[in-house]
């Protein structure tokens, strides 16, 4: 090659002909770029601008429209179910409260009837007036029910309510002929003992506590307390004994005896029932009426209970039904949801409202 056709760096014959021999070494101020790989390339090509495409805005656009419209209607179908739920169940509220009662029995096997009375009695609760005496008439109308017994658990309340279930008792008794019974467990005191004295025979345990028959009206007063602080009550009544119950103020000597006297009418009732219910059984002593209470063995040898005995004794030996059927009335599920979600809260702003001494 002559120097008049030196050949041009830039052709590829002369990077053939200057690389690099095999085993030859490379300067360290020189570098050899290769070609990129094809999948480099074909990434670069692939990384296409969305903003490029004719009518990306109207695509966009309508993506986000068909997404708020779908969302949209997963809303409605949400509510519409929470709203059918809350239809069905205040419906089913509705219609177990209207089938509230006791047992549906209608002419059955002969067995032994129970009705519980358990815990205060008081209206409004399930040992009042209206829940007893509804299971008691259903207990009665029964052909199959061929006794009564009164399961008692209680240790008293309201005379008024007792006063109710004794006359039904009495009542049912001479209307369906049917025997009754009561049965004690724990206590039977009080309002309890004013109901089991309808029964032709009380059974007790040992050591059940029975009596207590006598009437009391409890209360606070705070007239002291209030002079002490320097609080003044100001309480404006027309007619001068209208707030002689008013825990704020204080009780005339008057206003105790007037107490007294009406305490002691219904202690008289009291008494008067028990001698009806008991009859020639009861051993009277100074301490009978006092409003004290005895075990079930006192209570035996007092006459104010015949035997010890529990519920399936008496329906096996003095019965002879064994098979014993429940009539009791008690709240249904319905009713539990309801106080549950707050219908007790009304409940309770009625009983704040008559927050009066109370008679038992």
């Amino acid at each position: 090659m002559t120097e008049n056709s030196r050949p041009d760096p830039e052709s590829p014959s002369f990077e053939a002909e200057n690389a690099p021999k095999s085993g030859s070494t490379i300067p360290q101020n020189q570098s050899i770029h290769a070609p990129a790989a094809p999948e480099i390339v074909a990434s670069k090509k692939s990384k296409v601008d969305p903003t490029d495409t004719p009518g990306w805005e109207r695509n966009t656009l309508e993506k986000l429209a068909f997404a708020s419209l779908n969302e949209q209607k997963a809303t409605r179908r949400w509510k519409a179910f929470v709203r059918m739920s809350w239809l069905l169940f205040f419906v089913v509220l509705a219609w177990m409260a209207l089938h509230r009662g006791t047992p549906a029995t209608s002419a059955s096997a002969p067995h032994t009837a129970v009705v519980e009375i358990k815990g205060e009695i008081a209206a409004g609760s399930d040992a009042s007036a209206e829940f007893i005496n509804a299971a008691l008439k259903a207990a009665f109308e029964d052909d199959g029910a061929k006794a009564v017994v009164l399961l008692i658990n209680s240790p008293g309340g309201s005379p008024v309510q007792a006063g109710m279930m004794n006359d039904e008792i009495r009542r049912l008794k001479a209307k369906h002929k049917k025997p009754v019974y009561a049965v004690v467990e724990e206590t039977c005191a009080s309002a309890a003992y004013y109901i089991a004295v309808a029964a032709d025979q009380i059974f007790v345990d040992k050591a059940s506590i029975v009596g207590s028959i006598g009437v009391l009206m409890d209360g606070f007063g705070f007239t002291g307390l209030m002079d002490k602080l320097g609080v003044e009550r100001r309480l404006l009544t027309a007619g001068e004994n209208k707030g002689f119950l008013d825990p704020f103020s204080k009780q005339t000597d008057k206003q105790r005896e007037f107490a007294l006297t009406m305490l002691n009418q219904i202690h008289q009732q009291f008494i008067s029932v028990v001698k009806a219910g008991r009859g020639a059984r009861l051993k009277e002593t100074p301490e009978m009426f006092s409003g004290l209470f005895w075990t079930g063995q006192q209570a035996i040898e007092l006459g104010l209970a015949d035997k010890l005995g529990t519920l399936e004794y008496v329906a096996r030996e003095v019965v002879k039904q064994e098979d014993v059927v429940d009539y009791t009335r008690r709240d249904n599920v319905a009713e539990r949801l309801a106080k549950k979600f707050g219908a007790a809260v009304g409940e309770g702003a009625i009983k704040a409202v008559r927050a009066l001494p109370a008679i038992r």
